[in-house]
């Protein structure tokens, strides 16, 4: 985690945990800053990975709420226990089950982990009602200028540091490579987190054999951030079925090497239906400026998008609209099952979208934006739009999570 930086996911989590007994589950990429913000929560660590934090683990829930000091007469809030990587414990939920309901009202649980944490969460439902998901996101424009807790899904515009947008587009927004501020650094970093994904997670999580051809299909994607996947035209590059790659992209996207954006068909005549577009969770290693700049605002969409359902504000989507006639904007973020933000991306650009309009009196969506990259910040409320307007990157990405 950038150490000189609190992370807007300390607020969330600090305020859960005064408000709420269930356990929290924190889940997101390799090296997303988890551990570090959990553990600043922290009354007591246990870590899976370290021999004597097993050793307690392993000899069951009592222990641990002995070594905790569960047993002791309560002075204060309850402590804050964090078990970090504790999914690679075969018996992991009937461990955690066990201690919530014999312990839980003495302590509060933070439970962190990357893809196996998600992937077992969503397979079974012996957890049901006692915890709450989290999924914590690389940096963001809206999270370097706004670390409290939002009230409100959108907040009110506000400029950046100097340099950090830069060191934002450039080195992407995981904190360490943001931090640093070295473009060496940051291409070294890349590639040894893409070998542990490809070479350890991959490996560990799934059961897929032909690895090399797995990571010859996350080279192919790291290319096409920002592009319609088609299945059956990937499946002939690597001479294997069409629903093996489907299967594997869904795989790849499930460890948080980048996410797929569905298309929106409702009220669309002739709408594109099938085909989803990939991105990428890191920018930074992307060298074509459309590709670059489109993926850089998508993964500020779905990092709100994730935040505002994880915050409670209500059931939020991230898709995309095109129809056959080749109209298309990137993106539109659904509200409550209704369109409610249009965005397209342009690195730069002083000519609006027709498509914007047309889509936004079709679907009648509340706002339509051309969000340009290579324009300076303006402090104006971009939502307090509801016509198709130009809007700078820095202004607009600004006033998200």
């Amino acid at each position: 985690m950038d150490g000189e930086r609190k992370r807007l996911y300390e607020s969330i989590l600090r305020e859960h945990l005064g408000h709420h007994r269930q356990m929290c589950f924190v889940s997101g990429p390799r090296q997303v800053g988890k551990t570090t913000t959990c553990r600043g929560l922290a009354d007591h660590y246990l870590d899976w990975d370290h021999q004597d934090h097993r050793k307690i683990i392993l000899e069951g829930p009592q222990a641990v709420a002995r070594s905790c000091g569960l047993e002791n007469l309560p002075v204060g809030a309850p402590p804050v226990l964090v078990f970090d990587e504790l999914h690679k414990f075969a018996r992991w939920k009937n461990f955690l089950k066990g201690f919530f309901d014999v312990h839980g009202d003495r302590c509060r649980i933070l439970v962190t982990g990357s893809a196996r944490l998600d992937i077992y969460r969503r397979g079974g439902d012996s957890l049901m009602g006692r915890y709450f998901p989290y999924r914590m996101h690389p940096l963001s424009t809206g999270e370097l200028l706004y670390q409290e807790i939002p009230v409100h899904p959108i907040r009110p515009p506000r400029p950046m540091v100097a340099g950090d947008w830069q060191k934002l587009l450039q080195h992407g927004g995981f904190p360490e490579p943001f931090q640093k501020g070295d473009a060496r650094f940051t291409r070294r970093w890349r590639e040894l987190r893409r070998e542990r994904l490809f070479k350890e997670d991959l490996r560990d999580l799934t059961r897929v054999h032909e690895l090399g051809l797995l990571e010859i299909l996350g080279r192919l994607l790291a290319e096409r951030s920002g592009e319609q996947i088609i299945c059956a035209n990937i499946a002939s590059d690597l001479q294997v079925a069409p629903n093996t790659v489907k299967s594997w992209i869904a795989t790849l996207a499930a460890t948080y090497y980048g996410f797929l954006v569905p298309p929106w068909f409702r009220n669309i005549t002739r709408a594109l239906r099938k085909e989803s577009k990939w991105f990428l969770r890191d920018w930074s290693g992307i060298t074509d400026p459309g590709k670059r700049a489109e993926t850089f605002v998508a993964c500020h969409l779905f990092k709100a998008v994730e935040c505002f359902n994880d915050l409670g504000f209500g059931a939020f989507e991230l898709r995309y609209v095109r129809d056959k006639e080749k109209r298309e904007v990137d993106f539109l973020v659904v509200r409550e099952g209704r369109p409610w933000i249009l965005v397209e991306v342009k690195s730069r650009s002083d000519t609006l979208s027709p498509a914007l309009g047309y889509f936004q009196k079709l679907l009648k969506a509340d706002h339509a934006f051309q969000v340009v990259l290579e324009q300076d910040y303006v402090d104006a409320d971009c939502f307090t739009h509801s016509q198709p307007v130009i809007v700078p990157a820095q202004t607009f990405l600004s006033q998200l999570p």
